[in-house]
């Protein structure tokens, strides 16, 4: 079984691996091993320059030996096979371990996964590359002489992975592609932006833009300028998939990362099998959401890719978890065991964090707000598990009144509240879903690609 996409020295590797995990074994009740490379190149092109800008690549080997207790790992730079060989006694002799210590090993699989493309952008050249995006930079510099640059810039991260244990041999080619434009203009009130973006777990192919979507972020950079501040206050509001899914990302995806618990530093903990939210509220985790940018086909520690519902009507169900935080809190794994690279440490991170879809169409749902705002974008998001507070920042907002959307803007608007109350608060949730790609760290660190999103959701927020 090889994977011709795989590196040929980790494919040099993998016969190995099965006795690299027997020795693990032989001290520890459980052993696995990793081999992992991870690229990137980013591609810049606005009105004053052309950039390519690779990015440090990082390969090499995590080995893992844990007992139900102890968890020991150790990283190896490179895939050298003397090198893999020494790291295991080294592992081994440093360590101790509960011999009748007892840890699932999961399924027994046997599997290479790839990434479905049509257009794979490792057989596309640098120059075509570049060329594509002059060519979406001047698309956009024609649609208003009020533009003083259009920067176009596009991202693309290749993983691959290959996980041993003595129940699973697997590997993943997973190619995650990223694009996104941003306009700025200038008037009378000085220099403002808006941006659009597309990325996914896919090839070039996704990475079209109509007239129509490039006009709609011209059109609301120039109205920026004109854009009015929000009085600050209690609002019905009804926000957008991406402003959607970043409350969810806020409220029930840090929070509910298991490691938290064991720290004593997430309210969540104390709120399982208890209610959270409005009926309506339903929260998943999915990496195996198709074509999403933080999907994968199983995560850093060989769990497949599954979807973990974190809220079902209302109500708090489980949190996601790592192997460590599984086995000391005595729960059942989810598969988001995740590290930045092969050199950090795997932590429960979240994957595709979004709102489960209504029974509500979309335009109904407006239409019952008589003085609110819509929340279509969002810049920022912060969150504070002890205290469950979230603070949501959105780059503008419209106004809506005698349920329909007028063209009054309002800018930049924050959003803040309790949890549980904002939660409560969701009264509607339209049949629409979509998911925002992005990039999330624990604390300032360990960045992950990430997805939120969901459908539209009509609530009650304090805004300012």
């Amino acid at each position: 079984m090889q994977n011709n996409k795989l590196k040929p020295e980790m494919n040099q590797l993998r016969p190995i691996l099965g006795d690299v995990v027997s020795t693990l074994e032989s001290k520890a009740p459980y052993g696995a091993a990793v081999l992992t490379s991870r690229e990137t190149v980013k591609y810049l092109v606005d009105n004053n320059q052309e950039r390519v800008i690779v990015g440090d690549p990082t390969a090499g080997v995590i080995l893992t030996a844990f007992d139900g207790q102890t968890l020991r790992e150790k990283a190896i730079g490179g895939f050298d096979k003397n090198d893999l060989i020494q790291g295991t006694k080294d592992l081994l002799r440093d360590s101790s371990f509960v011999k009748n210590g007892k840890v699932d090993p999961g399924l027994e699989r046997k599997h290479d996964y790839q990434t479905t493309m049509e257009n794979d952008p490792a057989q596309v050249p640098t120059n075509e590359k570049l060329e594509f995006l002059r060519e979406m930079n001047q698309r956009v510099n024609k649609i208003d002489s009020r533009i003083v640059n259009a920067r176009v810039s596009y991202v693309e991260f290749r993983e691959k992975t290959i996980f041993r244990n003595r129940a699973a041999d697997i590997s993943q080619d997973v190619q995650r592609v990223h694009m996104s434009i941003m306009v700025t203009v200038k008037g009378n009130k000085g220099v403002v932006f808006d941006w659009t973006s597309k990325c996914g777990t896919a090839g070039l192919e996704i990475l079209t833009f109509t007239d129509e979507e490039l006009e709609t972020v011209v059109k609301n950079a120039i109205k920026l300028l004109e854009a009015d501040r929000i009085e600050p206050g209690e609002y019905t509001v009804v926000t957008a998939p991406g402003v959607s899914g970043v409350i969810c990302h806020e409220s029930f995806g840090h929070g509910v990362e298991t490691d938290m618990f064991l720290k004593e530093r997430a309210k969540a903990a104390n709120y399982i099998d208890r209610r959270v939210g409005s009926d309506l509220v339903n929260i998943y985790d999915d990496p195996g959401f198709p074509g999403a940018f933080g999907s994968y086909f199983f995560d850093d520690e060989g769990v497949s890719a599954a979807s973990t519902q974190i809220v079902k009507n209302g109500i708090f169900e489980r949190g996601l978890t790592d192997l460590y935080s599984a086995t000391a809190l005595g729960i059942p794994r989810s598969p988001n065991g995740r590290r930045q690279d092969f050199s950090r440490k795997v932590y429960p991170r979240m994957s595709n964090t979004f709102f489960g879809s209504g029974d509500t169409p979309l335009e109904e749902l407006i239409g019952r707000v008589e003085n609110g705002i819509y929340l279509p974008k969002i810049s920022s998001g912060m969150e504070d598990p002890k205290g469950w507070g979230i603070q949501v920042s959105c780059h503008y907002g419209f106004e809506i009144r005698g349920g329909k959307m007028t063209d009054k803007m309002f800018a930049s608007i924050g959003l803040t509240g309790y949890v549980p109350d904002v939660l409560a608060s969701v009264s509607a949730v339209s049949s629409d879903f979509d998911l925002v790609g992005g990039y999330c760290g624990k604390g300032t660190k360990e960045v992950v690609p990430v997805t939120d999103g969901g459908p539209h959701l009509l609530m009650k927020v304090r805004l300012g």
